[in-house]
């Protein structure tokens, strides 16, 4: 967008951005920071919480929300990507940013550029900055895009950082095992500051970079942990202090339970300057909810829709468990879209005990597979995957096949995720 144009339309800044730079990913926070100080940013007092992990990050940022909003605070939060609107991004107290917001802060971000390019995340990383300078929360939440030492909101020193799990994703930029990926996630960590580690045991890269960088980690199972007593109720152990019988979070999965013991022991890090009382912890536990984490639907025709992002081993593997928990009267019928540099057999591995028919959806984007592209790897991985054409096709392609009792499981990347809700009707 050339400096000083103000009148330009929210998409027309986003396909601005989209070619910017010349590589859609380019981790490093030199450029990042060398912007966001001409563009004047002040950082508030607020304190900032940084959530990192392959997996539940999304969780333990809508947890954060919904706890702390229940206490009453003022809560400004950043995640990525977004399912259908791109103003999700953004939320502040629960609500979608405005366009004009956003668009203010483009502006400002374009005037400062000078020399430097940002790539689509980084901008929208610092926009996210601009809104909440302006919003001037109790609280603010970002979470990681990619990793986290290098990822654009690691430019901000975090408060509180957690990082919610360690598994197998982004290895082209991220390295080839788990302990290559914590080093990376935990790089959000900071000297003499609280780093929450959401697994009970980590890789050692997670502890040794804790150690290294003076941060004071509190890891799930040894100093703190969330035990489930039933299929309602659980308890948060901290040291030595125990909660009894919380409500078990409104997110599916008995992962959760782990997530919502993360996010207490980060929260109890803040407790001198954002007090949280039982009473809003449980209404927070209630009241969370998160888009495309297992999100169902019953179909007037009879049969049930489930969305779920799960786009890597760990995530397809709670999927797995969640499909087991919620069986179907029917069959399962399974509408895939992946993009090309995810494990793809390893996630269709996962889920291929629970599903009767697989179909094939086309992912949009650089990276995105076609149908064709994505039946041939599930072919290759042992799986009789149907091309289906692009998401919209597929859907309809599913929901003909689909008979009463039946469940279809649209799954995989945000970016067939997402065009399958706005399809479906679901709204955020």
């Amino acid at each position: 967008m050339p400096t000083g144009q103000r009148c330009a339309r929210l998409s027309d800044w986003l396909d601005w951005q989209q070619a910017l730079h010349p590589h859609a990913i380019d981790l490093g926070l030199d450029r990042v920071a060398r912007v966001l100080t001409r563009t004047g940013w002040r950082r508030g007092r607020e304190p900032v919480i940084t959530v990192a992990g392959t997996n539940g990050k999304g969780s333990c940022v809508a947890l954060l929300d919904a706890i702390l909003r229940a206490s009453g605070y003022r809560v400004g939060t950043f995640t990525s990507p977004h399912l259908i609107d791109y103003r999700e991004r953004i939320r502040l107290d629960g609500q979608m940013v405005s366009e004009a917001s956003l668009v203010a802060a483009f502006e400002r971000i374009a005037d400062a550029l000078g020399d430097d390019s940002l790539t689509f995340f980084e901008f929208n990383a610092l926009a996210a900055l601009l809104v909440l300078e302006t919003f001037a929360p109790d609280a603010t939440v970002l979470e990681v895009g990619m990793g986290g030492r290098l990822d654009a909101v690691n430019v901000v020193d975090a408060d509180v950082a957690i990082v919610a799990s360690v598994g197998i994703d982004h290895t082209d930029w991220l390295g080839a095992d788990v302990e290559a990926i914590g080093r990376e996630k935990a790089g959000i960590f900071r000297k003499g500051r609280p780093a929450i580690c959401g697994m009970p045991v980590p890789p050692e890269s997670v502890l040794l970079s804790a150690r290294d960088c003076g941060a004071r980690l509190q890891l799930r199972g040894r100093d703190f942990d969330g035990i489930a007593r039933d299929a309602r109720h659980w308890d948060f152990r901290r040291g030595t202090d125990l909660e009894r019988d919380l409500p078990v979070p409104a997110l599916h999965g008995a992962i959760q339970v782990g997530n919502a013991a993360t996010v207490l022991a980060a929260l109890a890090e803040l407790g001198d300057r954002l007090p949280v009382h039982r009473a809003a912890v449980e209404r927070g536990l209630r009241s969370v909810s998160l888009s495309g984490r297992f999100q169902r639907r019953v179909d007037p025709r009879g049969f049930e829709w489930i969305f779920d992002v799960a786009h890597n081993p760990d995530a397809a593997a709670v999927l797995a468990e969640n499909l087991a928990r919620y069986p179907a009267p029917g069959r399962t019928i399974a509408l895939c879209g992946m993009l090309g540099d995810k494990d793809v057999a390893g996630v269709l591995a996962k889920l291929s005990p629970f599903v009767g028919l697989w179909l094939a959806a086309g992912t949009d984007g650089a990276r995105g597979l076609t149908d064709a592209q994505l039946a041939a790897r599930g072919r290759a991985a042992g799986i009789d995957m149907q091309p289906a054409g692009p998401v919209a096709e597929a859907l309809q392609r599913a929901a003909t096949l689909a008979r009463a009792g039946d469940r279809i499981v649209v799954f995989g990347s945000f970016h067939t995720v997402g065009p399958a809700l706005s399809a479906s009707g679901d709204h955020l």
